[in-house]
């Protein structure tokens, strides 16, 4: 049976949110982070050699990362659905691109804003500053011109977006209230019953960061 393990506060819950979108049947186990650094504990880590979220296992299957994870589950269980656009859909290549870009590059420069105020940084290095608010930029101007970030309807490209558009922002403390159109899509998104099923399930007790 699939089995979606599921770090709490983490990336993991796109693999929950797709999973409600396409009604799948599925397991859910819940991870804490621990206390003392706020990292997976260790029973988490064990179950993939990255120790990182997120991981699903299915039968004898133990698989990481997002989009692996995402794509294994479109073509085992859901293989034509609508949330990936075929090659002659005319939203193809913008589904692609916010799909891959969401982790490579957006997700990876929060990462970088990260580590470098982890380091002590008073303020960003001016390349990394100048990368984070591009990537803010290119969202806020992709939802002024498409409904969804991979087009006309909702797709994979919104699952990997959302984290860091929502939980990722509700740690960091982000406003959004220069985002209008950000704004607009998040309440699209929190309108959703899969969308609704899966951060109450994934994050019990929390409500979702969508303004």
């Amino acid at each position: 049976m699939l089995t979606i393990h599921h770090l709490r506060l983490s990336q993991s819950e796109r693999i929950v949110w797709l999973a409600e979108e396409l009604g799948l049947d599925y397991e859910l186990k819940l991870y804490t982070r621990r206390a003392d650094n706020r990292l997976a504990p260790d029973d988490y880590k064990a179950l993939h050699p990255m120790g990182i979220a997120p991981v699903i296992t299915d039968g004898d299957l133990v698989l990481g990362e997002s989009g692996a994870i995402i794509d294994y589950i479109v073509a085992r269980y859901a293989p034509g659905t609508p949330l990936v656009p075929g090659p002659d859909h005319p939203d193809f290549a913008d589904h692609l691109f916010f799909y891959h870009w969401a982790n490579a590059t957006f997700m990876t420069n929060g990462m970088m804003a990260l580590v470098a105020q982890f380091m002590g940084a008073s303020e960003l290095p001016p390349f990394v500053a100048e990368r984070v608010a591009k990537g803010w930029q290119i969202v806020e101007e992709r939802l002024g011109k498409a409904a969804y970030f991979g087009g006309s309807q909702l797709t994979t490209a919104d699952i990997m977006m959302g984290f860091q558009l929502t939980t990722a922002r509700a740690m960091s403390g982000m406003s959004i209230d220069h985002l209008p159109n950000l704004k607009a899509y998040l309440k699209r998104i929190g309108e959703r019953p899969a969308y609704q099923r899966a951060m109450a399930r994934c994050e019990p007790g929390m409500p979702p960061k969508l303004d």
